[in-house]
């Protein structure tokens, strides 16, 4: 059972939620990664994108920084939706190819594994537009000094 984001009542977990949509959304490399941030509940978040050619290697197949990006920022936004006061870091985040992804819609999930304080551990995983895994990672996020209200995209509602 993950922590409970600073004790927040329902509709102040879910402003927490939009707003940390919207910071993903208004971050600057999501114009070259068309994505969808969707965080559902506390310790859990899932990103929808595409793959097509844009992000193709050489072997037609999607570069592996397509596979980072979407672990890392649902692993990160797991563990962020527990932070309600500090924009987190990843500290290290460990990532396994399991399958090729040459096209067709994925999904990132990234759930919260582990940490209450300083620290925060988050797995994901990316799945096929067949269901099938092709991807995972585990990454670890500390709190920084940054915060989240100071932030251009962060908008709870009042």
């Amino acid at each position: 059972m993950p922590p409970d984001p600073g004790k927040l009542s329902a509709a102040g977990e879910a402003a927490h939620f939009r707003a940390l949509e919207s910071l993903y959304q208004a971050a600057p490399i999501n114009r070259l990664f068309e994505s969808k941030l969707e965080i559902l509940e506390s310790g859990f978040a899932r990103i929808r994108f595409e793959v097509d050619s844009r992000v193709h290697h050489a072997a037609g197949a999607a570069h592996g920084t397509s596979y980072f990006k979407m672990l890392d920022d649902a692993a990160f936004y797991a563990a962020n939706s527990l932070v309600t006061d500090r924009f987190l870091l990843t500290t290290a985040f460990n990532l396994l190819f399991t399958r090729p992804i040459v096209a067709g819609p994925v999904v990132a999930e990234g759930r919260w594994v582990s940490g209450r304080r300083r620290v925060y551990v988050a797995d994901a995983r990316l799945i096929d537009a067949s269901g099938e895994e092709a991807a995972r990672g585990t990454g670890t996020f500390m709190r920084s000094r940054i915060p989240l209200a100071s932030l251009p995209g962060y908008q709870p509602a009042s």
